[in-house]
Protein backbone atom coordinates (compact mmCIF):
# COMPACT_ATOMS: atom_id res chain seq x y z
CA UNK A 1 0.00 0.00 0.00
CA UNK A 2 2.95 2.55 -0.08
CA UNK A 3 2.01 5.43 -1.37
CA UNK A 4 4.22 8.60 -1.63
CA UNK A 5 0.98 11.11 -2.04
CA UNK A 6 -0.16 11.03 1.32
CA UNK A 7 0.36 14.99 3.46
CA UNK A 8 -0.83 14.14 6.83
CA UNK A 9 -1.55 10.20 8.88
CA UNK A 10 -2.98 10.26 12.19
CA UNK A 11 -2.51 7.11 14.22
CA UNK A 12 -4.47 6.82 17.00
CA UNK A 13 -2.78 5.04 20.03
CA UNK A 14 -4.39 4.01 23.28
CA UNK A 15 -1.66 2.07 25.01
CA UNK A 16 -3.21 -1.31 23.80
CA UNK A 17 -1.35 -3.90 21.37
CA UNK A 18 -3.80 -3.26 19.20
CA UNK A 19 -2.95 0.23 18.71
CA UNK A 20 1.20 -0.04 18.91
CA UNK A 21 0.20 -2.93 16.30
CA UNK A 22 -2.17 -0.24 14.15
CA UNK A 23 1.29 1.80 14.41
CA UNK A 24 3.62 -0.62 12.97
CA UNK A 25 1.58 -1.40 10.33
CA UNK A 26 1.43 2.72 9.18
CA UNK A 27 5.20 2.35 9.75
CA UNK A 28 5.86 -0.65 7.98
CA UNK A 29 3.33 0.02 4.82
CA UNK A 30 2.55 3.74 4.33
CA UNK A 31 5.18 6.58 2.87
CA UNK A 32 4.04 10.28 3.11
CA UNK A 33 5.35 13.07 0.89
CA UNK A 34 8.56 14.81 1.78
CA UNK A 35 6.39 18.14 3.44
CA UNK A 36 3.94 14.92 5.00
CA UNK A 37 3.70 14.47 9.17
CA UNK A 38 2.03 11.47 10.45
CA UNK A 39 0.73 12.46 13.81
CA UNK A 40 0.45 9.78 16.75
CA UNK A 41 -2.68 10.90 18.55
CA UNK A 42 -3.48 9.99 22.43
CA UNK A 43 -7.00 10.89 23.66
CA UNK A 44 -6.73 11.50 27.52
CA UNK A 45 -9.92 11.28 29.51
CA UNK A 46 -10.85 13.58 31.92
CA UNK A 47 -10.59 13.27 35.03
CA UNK A 48 -14.30 12.51 35.92
CA UNK A 49 -14.18 9.77 33.07
CA UNK A 50 -11.06 8.44 34.37
CA UNK A 51 -12.16 8.07 37.85
CA UNK A 52 -15.43 6.01 36.64
CA UNK A 53 -17.06 7.80 39.01
CA UNK A 54 -19.99 11.16 39.20
CA UNK A 55 -19.65 11.87 43.25
CA UNK A 56 -23.26 11.75 44.47
CA UNK A 57 -24.15 14.74 47.46
CA UNK A 58 -22.17 14.42 50.61
CA UNK A 59 -24.50 12.91 53.51
CA UNK A 60 -25.87 14.75 56.23
CA UNK A 61 -27.07 17.47 53.96
CA UNK A 62 -23.47 18.69 52.33
CA UNK A 63 -22.86 20.79 49.45
CA UNK A 64 -24.69 18.66 46.55
CA UNK A 65 -21.60 19.50 44.04
CA UNK A 66 -18.14 19.72 45.47
CA UNK A 67 -15.57 19.13 44.01
CA UNK A 68 -12.56 17.94 45.84
CA UNK A 69 -8.91 19.65 44.23
CA UNK A 70 -6.40 17.40 45.50
CA UNK A 71 -8.71 13.97 43.85
CA UNK A 72 -8.73 15.93 40.82
CA UNK A 73 -5.24 16.64 40.36
CA UNK A 74 -4.08 13.03 41.46
CA UNK A 75 -5.95 11.79 38.78
CA UNK A 76 -4.54 14.43 36.38
CA UNK A 77 -1.31 13.42 37.60
CA UNK A 78 -1.92 9.66 37.31
CA UNK A 79 -2.98 10.41 33.72
CA UNK A 80 0.02 12.47 32.78
CA UNK A 81 2.24 9.16 33.58
CA UNK A 82 -0.28 6.66 31.85
CA UNK A 83 -0.12 9.10 28.19
CA UNK A 84 3.68 9.77 28.85
CA UNK A 85 4.29 6.21 29.02
CA UNK A 86 1.76 5.43 26.15
CA UNK A 87 3.53 8.22 23.74
CA UNK A 88 7.20 7.24 25.01
CA UNK A 89 6.29 3.46 23.81
CA UNK A 90 4.77 4.52 20.72
CA UNK A 91 8.10 6.96 19.63
CA UNK A 92 10.44 3.64 20.44
CA UNK A 93 8.83 2.41 18.05
CA UNK A 94 9.02 4.74 15.41
CA UNK A 95 12.43 5.26 16.17
CA UNK A 96 13.36 1.33 15.64
CA UNK A 97 11.65 1.74 12.44
CA UNK A 98 13.87 5.68 12.26
CA UNK A 99 10.84 7.25 11.14
CA UNK A 100 10.19 10.72 12.98
CA UNK A 101 6.51 11.63 14.07
CA UNK A 102 4.55 13.75 15.80
CA UNK A 103 3.13 13.91 18.79
CA UNK A 104 -0.39 15.18 20.24
CA UNK A 105 -2.58 14.40 23.16
CA UNK A 106 -6.01 15.82 23.31
CA UNK A 107 -8.29 15.38 26.61
CA UNK A 108 -11.95 14.45 26.06
CA UNK A 109 -14.08 11.38 24.68
CA UNK A 110 -11.86 9.34 22.69
CA UNK A 111 -14.54 8.87 19.24
CA UNK A 112 -15.46 12.41 19.23
CA UNK A 113 -11.47 14.11 20.02
CA UNK A 114 -10.29 11.01 17.20
CA UNK A 115 -12.60 12.56 14.45
CA UNK A 116 -12.20 15.97 15.44
CA UNK A 117 -8.32 15.81 15.23
CA UNK A 118 -8.16 14.07 12.02
CA UNK A 119 -10.43 16.64 10.19
CA UNK A 120 -8.94 19.83 12.05
CA UNK A 121 -5.54 17.97 10.69
CA UNK A 122 -7.32 17.38 7.26
CA UNK A 123 -5.74 13.93 7.58
CA UNK A 124 -5.87 11.88 4.40
CA UNK A 125 -5.81 8.84 6.42
CA UNK A 126 -6.91 7.51 10.12
CA UNK A 127 -5.07 4.57 11.36
CA UNK A 128 -6.53 2.65 14.44
CA UNK A 129 -6.10 -0.84 16.30
CA UNK A 130 -9.33 -3.17 16.23
CA UNK A 131 -9.67 -5.20 19.04
CA UNK A 132 -10.81 -8.32 18.33
CA UNK A 133 -14.25 -9.66 19.82
CA UNK A 134 -16.15 -12.92 18.69
CA UNK A 135 -19.37 -12.98 17.70
CA UNK A 136 -20.97 -12.97 20.60
CA UNK A 137 -19.44 -9.83 21.96
CA UNK A 138 -19.96 -8.58 18.96
CA UNK A 139 -23.91 -8.93 19.19
CA UNK A 140 -23.72 -7.70 22.63
CA UNK A 141 -22.27 -4.33 21.34
CA UNK A 142 -24.81 -3.35 18.78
Amino acid sequence: MATGNLASVVVAVDGSEESMNALRWALDNLRLRPDGALVVLHVQPPPSIAAGLNPGPIPFGGPSEVEVPAFTQAIEAHQRRITQAILDHALKICSEKNVEVKTDVVVGDPKEKICEVTANLKADLLVMGCRAFGPLKREWNH
